[in-house]
């Protein structure tokens, strides 16, 4: 798994010269290593100020605070660190191929790293839920899909999401079994065939299960269709955003999901650049999901335009009615 490259000498360059067992650095030219942090500094900032966007619409203003929101509300906390706190050691570790920020903190951005991927897949699972509830049992909503409702959901998705993330890593539940192709000297987010199982079950079985919520949506709205216009109309768009969101964020998770799954069966053999591209691609996800609330929801619209405007400083601007 490591990354080859030689010197002028011929000689393969170590990411630490003086260490006998330093993994080899691949070391790109100038100018491509300044396009590399420019493109991922980019993406970084607009997943942070997108995120932030969200965030502070769904904090102050009245009209967007429901449970269906505040669970998108902790969805974008999970896309704000992944931005703020992963994407640049992240970048880092892309561009110079070698990780030098200590061993401490390659454990703690590696188990934040799954932890946060791990929460926005719990988020979507249970923001189908509450949207299976909307659509096919409206009657019900308002007594199974309360605040504290939306608080416990919120809560196991940030519990479950830290267990499988810290122990993993801290407890090298990971690395057993796999300890020869393991290095100390890369921080990677390494699996044994065990852990990779397991990681499988982690991601496929909330995303079936979603998947499956989402096409009973689907039947009962195109039923309702039939019947009361206003609310299909409604309901249709909440379906359609939830399928844009589920969408996005399999399309960029699962050539991961599938690297990190059969890795460990083949010798651990697929290239570091891209299982490294992969990954990034996943982090794209974090960008795209406030695209998809400004591009599907005329109400965050308006609240993006009030916050950008800086109206969001007038007193009683809280009270704003968001088309």
């Amino acid at each position: 798994i490591d990354l080859c490259n030689s010197g002028a000498d011929g000689e393969p360059v170590l990411c630490f010269e003086s260490s006998n067992n330093s993994c080899e650095r691949l070391v790109y030219r100038s100018e491509i290593q300044i396009l590399l942090y420019l493109f991922s500094s980019a993406i970084a900032l607009t997943t942070v100020c997108g995120n932030l966007l969200v965030i502070v619409a769904i904090i102050h203003f009245k009209q967007l605070h429901t449970p269906t929101n505040y669970l998108i509300l902790s969805l974008a906390m999970a896309d704000l660190l992944i931005g703020g706190f992963v994407m640049a050691p992240s970048m880092l570790h892309s561009v110079e191929t070698c990780w030098y920020l200590g061993d401490m903190f390659c454990k703690i951005h590696s188990s934040v790293d799954i932890m946060l991927c791990t929460t926005s897949l719990l988020h979507i699972f249970f923001i189908s839920i509450d949207l299976y509830y909307a659509v096919c049992h409206p009657l019900q909503y308002q007594n199974k899909t309360t605040p504290l409702i939306s608080l416990i959901m919120i809560s196991l998705c940030w519990v479950l999401a830290a267990f499988v993330g810290f122990s993993m890593v801290f407890l090298q539940l990971n690395i057993l079994g796999g300890e020869e192709f393991y290095s100390d000297n890369v921080c990677i987010i390494f699996q044994n065939r065990s852990s990779t199982i397991s990681s499988f079950l982690a991601f496929s079985l909330p995303t079936i299960i979603a998947v499956s919520i989402y096409l009973k949506i689907l039947l009962v709205a195109r039923r309702q269709s039939k019947s009361t216009q206003h609310s299909a109309h409604l309901d249709g768009k909440a379906t359609k955003t939830l399928a844009i969101i589920m969408g996005v964020f399999l399309t960029f998770w699962i050539p991961f999901f599938i690297c990190n799954l059969i890795d460990p069966f083949i010798g651990y053999s697929v290239p570091p650049l891209l299982f490294d591209l992969f990954l990034w691609v996943g982090y794209y996800n974090s960008t795209c999901n406030p695209i998809v609330y400004a591009f599907f929801y005329s109400w965050f619209r308006h609240a993006f335009r009030v916050i950008l405007s800086k109206r969001v400083f007038q007193s009683n601007s809280s009270r704003t009615i968001l088309l």
